[in-house]
């Protein structure tokens, strides 16, 4: 992952690596277990921060809020089947998807705030990111 992210055509910080009782926590606060390609992400930075303090990436305890948040209101459909992973900035949210419980494939989705359409944007997060910087992925 840090050589992936310091081939990015930006500049971004590492965070410490997430302890594995923090992941569990946030795993079991909403109750599905990560991606592996999430999880080994989480666990060389947890988040990934851009110059002016925003996330590409959420810290896991930003996942925990932001989902927490998302399922608690009653404008959309329910959220459950959403893991927010990450904000476009306009309010949209970039997740990943949640079949019966678990999160199957990799790809990754992005949220529409308006129309509470859910689109499909990358096959996993590396093109997530990739894409979302360089202007391929628009929402």
């Amino acid at each position: 992952w840090k050589h992936f992210i310091e081939r990015l055509p930006q500049d971004y910080t590492l965070n410490r690596p997430i302890e594995t009782e923090e992941l569990q926590k946030a795993e079991e606060l909403l109750g599905v277990s990560f991606p592996d390609e999430l999880v080994s992400l989480l666990k060389t930075t947890d988040g990934i921060n851009d110059t002016f303090g925003d996330h590409l990436i959420w810290p896991a305890y930003r996942m925990i809020e932001e989902n927490l948040d998302m399922r608690s209101t009653d404008c959309f459909k329910p959220f459950d089947c959403l893991l927010f992973i990450a904000g476009a900035g306009n309010g949209d949210l970039f997740a990943y998807s949640i079949f019966n419980g678990s999160i199957r494939k990799n790809d990754i989705y992005v949220w529409n705030h308006i129309d509470d359409s859910r689109i499909w944007a990358a096959s996993s997060l590396k093109p997530f990111m990739k894409g979302w910087i360089e202007g391929t992925i628009t929402i």
